[in-house]
C-alpha cells in the first residue's frame, strides 16, 4: 500500500512537472510566480489582468493555443467549469484554487456560445481582448 501511494505521488509529480515545464518553455518562470502571487487573496482573480502580468498576451496564437493545451486537463478540447477552479495550481503547484465565483465569471467572461464551456478560440479572443 505505501508503495502505491508514491507511485500516485511520484506520477502526481511527475505530471506537475511536466506541465510547468511546458508552460515555462512558453512563459517566463519569474512572470507566472508574479502573476500568481497577485491573485492569493480569495475572489481577486481577473483573467485580464493575470494574461497580462503572466505575457500571455504579448504571446502569437500559436503559443497561446499551446497554453491552452495545457490547461485542457482532460483533453477534451475545452476548458470546463470544473477544470477552471485549479486554473492557479496548473501554473504553480499549490496556488489557490479559483473561487465559485471567480469560475463562473471567468466561464461567462469567455464563453461566448454559451455551451458550459470555453474552447481554443474563445480562449484565443480573450487573451487577445
Amino acid at each position: 500500500m505505501i508503495h502505491r501511494r508514491g507511485s500516485c505521488r511520484s506520477i502526481y509529480l511527475t505530471e506537475t512537472l511536466r506541465i510547468n515545464m511546458s508552460l515555462t518553455s512558453i512563459l517566463s518562470a519569474e512572470a507566472i510566480e508574479n502573476a500568481v502571487k497577485e491573485f492569493q487573496a480569495p475572489d481577486s482573480f481577473s483573467f485580464k489582468k493575470f494574461s497580462q502580468l503572466c505575457g500571455l498576451t504579448s504571446k502569437s496564437p500559436k503559443e497561446v493555443k499551446d497554453v491552452f493545451q495545457i490547461l485542457d486537463d482532460d483533453n477534451s478540447g475545452f476548458i470546463e467549469e470544473s477544470e477552471l477552479k485549479f486554473f492557479l495550481q496548473r501554473f504553480v503547484p499549490g496556488a489557490r484554487t479559483l473561487t465559485d465565483a471567480e469560475c463562473k465569471g471567468f466561464l461567462s467572461a469567455a464563453d461566448d456560445d454559451n455551451d458550459g464551456k470555453i474552447g481554443v478560440e474563445e480562449f484565443l479572443i480573450m487573451v487577445q481582448s
